[in-house]
């Protein structure tokens, strides 16, 4: 075979694949900033280049593929750069820290028609094929719980805990033998004893639909090697533990539960040891992303299997930074940091993003590319456009409609009620406010219920608005007056509050060149400059 295949990174288990790559024959290149550490396999590689800059080996006609086995928090920078250099992308478990990069990973592959394969290495675990298979057989039953141990002593990570550094392989693999369903809760607790701050010991419980869950414990303060896998079914019960020898590693007992005199009791069988041949799984797993990368077939572990993988420890980890609340899995291609709450049932459009403390309620609708900013509230049933611009602290109540590109300033608010009272329930009649394509709403504005913003309007930082406002209005002051008119872009223009007699009055934009015309006092966008505007595509 030729050698076509780059791997970056030769550390704890880099020098695992540069072993396993070599041995198949296509080992090209090993990259490591560690010059002290490509000193060490310089001897044993003398076919292979060695470089500390991974940059210009991307560049080399003769590598397809590149393996990446540096620090997970490098994997999306180098995957991506390796991708957009038209190599197949083998990366090493997690495929990334966060979904949102992720998934741009696996648009990217997609669309550059690249493989792009994660190192869920138990996948090809010989051991693991045969549950898969015994489990599709029925021989067990209807599955009624998973539990997976994981742990060690020793190898501590400072950057990453231990639900990122082990668990990846048990989520992996728990989400196949499952077959395809996808957990409706996911709850994490544990604790920090080395680091501060970075999680030792953890257990995760993931629960899928039909009363089926899964228990997860990771560790690596454990006074021992344990990596056991445990599969619990109606009719019986497999185990795999893969600290054992060849021969005893996979068990299979069969049985059932049976009801005698109203008291269940088990009927069991003798326990069975069901090993399939001896393989290494390493050297399967790097096979496998080889003849994926020769015959441009989708790999096992492709980057969507990674993906689903990257949401359930994202959804993980942020029920243990909670204290172990009960969080769901993001199947969506928006960003939510892991502090915002986000309902399930708010239908959020891609690429949107939601940050720190920020809260959606359940029947919001916000479309594309929008952004929230900090402890920004969204109310049930508020219909928000696309690319709209939200800043700190703003809360945005029902009965309120923002159409697409609309801005809104820090601390800004709404209201929705006129003559508010704690004692008198007002519930259900909420006045509508709507504001039009493109305005901007300053910071610390006032917007009083039931009028409308038109679009372009600009309000000034800290005005009061007490009723509507024409479409380009300029509006200052306490009550907001208007003061002038301001283009599309944010300019104001030279033009009088109302065009005297029945004249009409141009003004361009000095930014944009876009031209107006003022008819007694409202102001419109030229026609020939209106038909390249944007125009309202606002969720509703």
């Amino acid at each position: 075979m030729k050698r076509t295949l780059a791997l970056i990174g030769i550390g704890y288990w880099g020098k695992n694949l540069a072993r396993n790559f070599n041995d198949l024959g296509a080992l090209h290149t090993i990259c490591d900033r560690q010059h002290e550490q490509l000193d060490k396999f310089k001897e044993n590689y003398p076919e292979v280049e060695f470089v500390s800059d991974f940059r210009p080996l991307l560049q080399n006609p003769e590598i397809r593929q590149v393996a990446i086995a540096a620090p997970a928090a490098q994997h999306f920078k180098l995957a991506r750069e390796a991708l957009l250099a038209d190599k197949d992308v083998f990366v090493e478990k997690p495929i990334t820290m966060k979904s949102d990069e992720a998934l741009e990973l696996v648009h990217l592959a997609e669309n550059k028609n690249r493989v792009l394969m994660v190192g869920h290495l138990l996948h090809y675990h010989p051991c693991v094929e045969k549950m898969k298979q015994v489990i599709q057989s029925g021989r067990v039953g209807k599955l009624h719980s998973i539990t997976s141990h994981r742990m060690n002593l020793g190898a501590y990570r400072t950057e990453e805990n231990a639900l990122w550094n082990f668990a990846p392989h048990d989520v992996s693999v728990i989400l196949s033998l499952v077959g395809g369903l996808e957990p409706e809760q996911v709850i994490c607790t544990g604790g920090s004893y080395v680091t501060p701050g970075v999680e030792d010991q953890m257990v995760t419980l993931l629960q899928f639909p039909g009363n089926l869950h899964a228990h997860i414990l990771s560790s690596w303060i454990h006074p021992f090697k344990e990596q056991k896998l445990s599969v619990i079914g109606s009719k019986g019960m497999l185990v795999f533990d893969d600290t054992k020898p060849w021969g005893e590693k996979l068990t299979l007992q069969e049985g059932h539960i049976e009801w005698i005199d109203q008291k269940p009791l088990a009927v069991q069988k003798e326990v069975q040891n069901i090993d399939p041949e001896q393989a290494e799984p390493l050297k399967r797993e790097c096979q496998h992303f080889l003849d994926c990368s020769i015959n441009g077939t989708r790999p096992l572990t492709d980057g969507r299997e990674g993906l689903l993988v990257t949401e359930v420890l994202e959804a993980a980890d942020k029920s243990l930074k909670l204290g172990g609340v009960r969080c769901t899995t993001k199947h969506s291609n928006y960003f939510a940091h892991p502090t915002a709450e986000v309902a399930e049932s708010a239908h959020i459009g891609e690429g949107t993003q939601i940050w720190h403390y920020s809260h959606i309620m359940s029947g919001a609708r916000i479309g594309p590319n929008s952004k929230f900013g900090q402890n920004v509230f969204v109310a049930s049933d508020v219909n928000i456009g696309k690319n709209c611009k939200i800043q700190n602290n703003v809360s945005i109540y029902s009965g309120v409609t923002l159409e697409d590109h609309v801005f809104l300033g820090p601390s800004m608010v709404f209201t929705n009620i006129t003559n508010p009272r704690s004692e008198v329930v007002r519930r259900g009649h909420y006045l509508k406010t709507m504001v039009r394509l493109g305005a901007s709403i300053g910071a610390n504005a006032t917007i009083l219920s039931g009028i409308e913003i038109g679009e372009y309007a600009f309000i000034g930082a800290g005005s009061v608005v007490t009723k509507d406002v024409k479409p380009f209005a300029l509006m200052l002051g306490n009550p907001a007056r208007q003061v002038g008119w301001m283009s599309r872009y944010g300019k104001k223009l030279d033009l009088p509050l109302v065009a005297p007699n029945s004249e009409t009055l141009l003004a361009t934009c000095p930014q944009s060149k876009e031209k107006y015309q003022l008819v007694g006092d409202q102001l419109t966008l030229c026609s020939e400059a209106r038909a390249q505007a944007a125009t309202p595509t606002y969720v509703g």
